[in-house]
């Protein structure tokens, strides 16, 4: 960036690496050397792990900036708390490097790995690289030290590796350790107890390692699950490494069985807790459509099959975990509503296969995804009801229709029709319009959140059968269920939550 006065200094981010001053790059060495002002950041005891990692190539000649902070992690009696004492030291900081560079000094700020990456010198940067020439020195960061120590691949292939911070909640760490296929936690130190149990609660707590001070005196590598938590100072990250090439046991002496579902349509409908399941699994089994929703990953075997021989892969997925393999049922939608999970649970109810355990992971199920698309239609009381006769009869579907359409409840009607079931919808239309007005407002719904996704609303008299096939749902509304024109000629569908006194 060029600055607005020729007479003014340079302004120089520059990168360390994670501790060991061999690490330093030559760029790094020769900006300081040019370097007038070394600025390095510090707690109040005012040691500073940049400046030892730099000492060698500081001069008696430098001017030294020493940047302490009023407060780390304790408290403070600034007005503005924590946070204003903070900025108001930001914003000191930077007027004192300001005044080196207005007098045509140059300035190197050092910080420990990359300086741009949780780093201290960040904060300068945004307070002063749009008013004077700057130039960022990229350093080996702590992420790259610590998967060179413990000598194992980060990432590799198309897995996605995510850095976290150890400071945020328990909650939503859980959930990104479980979603994630490799991942480090920063920042550790206070946190390391609640990283602990994120750990533990996404499963993941086995494979992770534990790194401190990398490449610096007092090293120490380990089983992050041996680790004591008074032990663990500031500087020490968790690492979850790459599962490419990791041995899958295939001989456990127990495994399981996971019913997933995948929602309505691809990545961006799976949940957290999903995710890890799928990435943890040994085998993937399930209906082809279904399985091509997830993604490859080496190592995992995939059995798929026809969407008709959902016993026959139950079975089949259960006699694998009894073997010791982690075996993940692929559904769409939910698992539990109109899909896998009562055919495998119905088969793990055998006696041969008491002993496998079977866990139901939820998904956004298709009158989830269709309702929200629409508005919400499904806001007050609705019923789920499959208009397929394959596994039961038509007169129990009409029964039930004309049961849920006297008590006046929205329906979401699933499984519609298909290429061999064309009469159905035609059918249950007239049934409901024996209970309902003709211009009930109706949600047609195909394909949502994929690449044919196709959403209108039509009046129940109006519905054509010829328009739904088995990607389709319907959601028909109650007395009370209202279609609206808003401004920017969106129509939408709500049903109040408030149902008028009789």
């Amino acid at each position: 960036m060029s600055g607005e006065q020729s007479t003014t200094g340079k302004l120089y981010g520059v990168g360390l690496g994670p501790g060991d001053p061999s690490l330093m790059t030559l760029r790094a060495v020769e900006v300081i050397a040019e370097a007038d002002v070394i600025a390095y950041h510090s707690a109040r005891h005012g040691r500073s792990i940049a400046r030892s990692i730099a000492a060698k190539h500081i001069r008696a000649d430098h001017i030294e900036e020493r940047l302490v902070y009023p407060v780390t992690t304790e408290t403070t009696d600034h007005p503005g708390g924590y946070q204003g004492a903070i900025e108001e030291f930001y914003a000191e900081a930077a007027a004192r490097l300001a005044a080196h560079l207005d007098a045509g000094r140059t300035v190197a700020v050092l910080a420990e790995g990359d300086p741009l990456f949780y780093g201290s010198y960040m904060h300068m940067h945004k307070r002063l690289a749009d008013r004077y020439d700057t130039e960022v020195i990229p350093g080996v960061t702590s992420v790259s030290a610590a998967a060179a120590r413990l000598g194992t691949p980060l990432a590799e292939g198309e897995e996605v590796l995510t850095i976290l911070p150890g400071t945020l909640p328990e909650e939503e760490l859980t959930a990104r350790l479980a979603s994630t296929d490799a991942a480090v936690v920063m920042k550790l130190g206070r946190t390391f107890t609640k990283v602990r149990g994120a750990l533990e609660g996404s499963g993941r707590l086995g494979d992770a390692r534990y790194v401190e001070r990398a490449t610096m005196d007092g090293e120490r590598l380990a089983e992050l699950a041996d680790v004591d938590a008074e032990s663990v100072p500031y500087f020490s990250v968790a690492v979850l490494p790459s599962q490419v090439d990791t041995e899958r046991p295939g001989a456990r002496e127990r495994g399981e069985v996971v019913v997933v579902g995948t929602g309505p349509a691809g990545p961006l409908w799976l949940t957290p807790e999903t995710r890890g399941a799928l990435a943890a699994a040994d085998d993937l089994v399930g209906y082809t459509t279904y399985l091509d929703r997830v993604p490859r990953r080496p190592g995992q075997v995939r059995h798929g099959s026809d969407n008709r021989v959902e016993s026959e892969r139950a079975e089949f997925a259960l006699d694998l975990a009894r073997h010791g393999r982690r075996v993940a049922v692929v559904s769409g939608g939910d698992p539990g509503v109109f899909a896998m999970a009562t055919a495998v649970l119905e088969v793990a109810s055998q006696q041969e296969y008491a002993d496998v355990p079977v866990r139901v992971l939820p998904g956004v199920t298709a009158a989830n995804a269709a309702a929200a698309r629409a508005g919400a239609p499904l806001g007050h009381d609705y019923a789920a009801i499959s208009l397929s006769d394959r596994l039961k009869p038509w007169e129990v579907i009409a029964e039930r229709l004309h049961a849920a359409a006297s008590a006046d409840l929205v329906l979401a009607l699933y499984n519609p029709g298909s290429r061999s079931r064309t009469w159905q919808v035609g059918k249950a239309r007239e049934l409901l319009l024996e209970h309902r007005a003709p211009d009930t407002p109706v949600v047609v719904a195909r394909d949502v959140g994929g690449t044919g996704e196709h959403v209108r609303i039509v009046r129940l008299a109006d519905l054509d059968p010829a328009e739904v096939d088995m990607r389709t749902i319907l959601l028909v509304g109650s007395s009370q269920t209202r279609a609206v024109r808003r401004g920017n000629g969106e129509e939408i569908v709500w049903t109040p939550r408030r149902y008028p006194e009789a």
